[in-house]
């Protein structure tokens, strides 16, 4: 469902062990939220809390969740992170987005 590089995967593995204080029972929540000039948004979470309806994706030491709703914005997406002249972040190659705001933080299917 979602696919995730490696640089992501070290990038996840990072940010849980430096946020959490049990990093074996946080993964990262990707959502989709209302919001951006382009009508949706990305959202990034550290989590320790799985909901019934969530899907887990576990590649290696790293588990996302995604909840349902999300699940549907999601399909066939690829995490990426980038240390680029443009900044550090991770990136969003989403084949649902039929358009992005200008400065890519919001886009609309």
């Amino acid at each position: 469902m979602i696919n995730v590089t490696d640089r992501a995967v070290q990038a996840i593995r990072d940010c849980l062990a430096a946020e959490s204080k049990s990093p074996a029972d946080a993964c990262l929540r990707v959502a989709v939220k209302g919001g951006g000039c382009s009508g949706l948004m990305y959202q990034l979470s550290i989590d320790t809390v799985q909901g019934d309806s969530d899907e887990v994706i576990a590649n290696g030491e790293v588990r996302i969740v995604v909840d349902r709703k999300s699940k549907l914005f999601l399909h066939g997406l690829t995490l990426d992170y980038t240390t680029g002249l443009n900044g550090k972040g991770f990136v969003f190659s989403n084949p649902n987005a039929k358009a992005t705001c200008g400065c890519g933080e919001s886009f609309t299917v």
